[in-house]
């Protein structure tokens, strides 16, 4: 008999009782019967799938399991999450999986990447068009001024302020989502509705000063545009001059602090005239820190941002993401050349005069230098006098208050 689509349950329980004859019969490999068999088997999984659908395995109960097969502890995760506290994120479901931890689980302990993949969404699928109202940090953001007129007892009130906040801001909505594609490592489900009221007020507040801001040209940025950048460092007024600089070449530079529960250095995106901005928090106040976001936000605006994206970073994070690499490589680069970093003093022989005497030849400030030592070597206690600690919030006082 040919055989055919299973479309009833009778044609099911026939091909059924067939495929068990012939195994009984152990055909021989390309046989007739192994043949029929093998059809058999495909038309029978085909209408067993439309049937009976099996729910894709959780991908977090998927790695307990390997866990609890392996004696694995939560410190044995590490290797694959970077951290201690983003293996407690992402087994108690508060940050997503990105595609390097599904490559390291995938390979390191035999978790198939299908099964992995369904972690990778901050929010569920079923609610990944939807925003819920009640989630944006509305206290902070009316103690901050962002928003005036709340009346706690109207919830609908509430809700059309934020609402209207976010629109002002030009962040567009499709079935109330955001249009944007947010990139980087400081999203995640816990944090998002308050990084986007932190992009929303930085939008905002980018929009008041582009009367005073140049025409952005994407010429003009190149390696060399960042050391000439990097140089301003050796001034004690440098980040001031740096985003004079900036704005003179298009690109807006906002000061506006993170708000709580997010761990955020910077940000790089585009209005929706394709006005490039870039958002700093100074969340360590430090000279050193400063050059290495700001470099890294520019070099995103230079060779990552379109319309659609924004990058959220948290630099703490390690991330093996293209373009983060990137930027993360140029911004180095563009601050300390490899090149001279490896045969320097400095880098042979660290000391107080050895990395002075760096900083002066390349014309920048010895508190990056001093920065990059404490960050290849893991060692934060050295140098902490030198790295310009509590020396760049204070340039921004005046403008943050003229600007707010």
């Amino acid at each position: 008999m040919e055989a055919k689509v299973i479309r009833t349950e009778e044609q099911y329980e026939a091909y059924l009782n067939e495929v068990q004859v012939l195994i009984s019969e152990c055909p021989k490999l390309n046989s007739i019967q192994s043949e029929r068999l093998e059809l058999l088997t495909v038309l029978l999984e085909a209408y067993e799938n439309s049937k009976y659908p099996i729910e894709s395995p959780d991908p977090i109960e998927a790695i307990k399991f390997r866990m609890e097969e392996k004696g694995l502890k939560r410190a044995d995760l590490i290797p694959y999450f970077g951290t201690s506290s983003r293996v407690s994120e992402v087994l108690n479901r508060k940050r997503p999986l990105t595609v390097q931890m599904i490559r390291a689980l995938t390979i390191g302990l035999g978790i198939s990447a299908e099964t992995l993949v369904g972690a990778s969404s901050p929010v569920d699928n079923a609610k990944s068009n939807e925003l819920d109202w009640s989630k944006f940090p509305i206290k902070e953001m009316s103690k901050r001024g962002w928003v005036q007129g709340i009346n706690k007892n109207i919830k609908e009130s509430v809700e059309e302020i934020v609402k209207g906040f976010i629109s002002d801001s030009g962040i567009e909505f499709g079935s109330a989502s955001f249009r944007k594609t947010f990139y980087g490592e400081a999203e995640t489900p816990t944090s998002k509705y308050a990084l986007y009221a932190w992009v929303a007020r930085v939008i905002q507040r980018a929009r008041k000063k582009k009367s005073n801001v140049g025409k952005f040209m994407p010429e003009a940025l190149s390696t060399s545009a960042l050391k000439e950048l990097a140089r301003l460092s050796r001034f004690e007024s440098g980040p001031l001059l740096a985003i004079e600089q900036l704005e003179l070449m298009g690109i807006v530079v906002i000061i506006e602090p993170a708000l709580k529960g997010t761990l955020l250095d910077g940000a790089a995106l585009k209005d929706l005239d394709g006005t490039p901005i870039i958002g700093l928090t100074l969340r360590y106040d430090r000279i050193d820190h400063f050059w290495f976001t700001l470099l890294h936000e520019l070099v995103h605006i230079w060779k990552h941002v379109d319309s659609n994206e924004a990058f959220l970073d948290d630099l703490d994070s390690s991330s093996e993401d293209r373009k983060e690499a990137e930027a993360n490589r140029l911004a180095t680069e563009a601050l300390i050349p490899r090149v001279l970093w490896r045969r320097s003093d400095a880098f042979n022989n660290p000391s107080k005069d050895t990395i002075e005497r760096f900083a002066k030849d390349l014309k920048i400030h010895p508190a990056i230098v001093s920065g990059r030592i404490r960050k290849e070597t893991g060692n934060y206690s050295q140098f902490a006098d030198m790295v310009g600690q509590n020396l760049v919030r204070k340039l921004f006082v005046l403008s943050e208050k003229i600007e707010a």
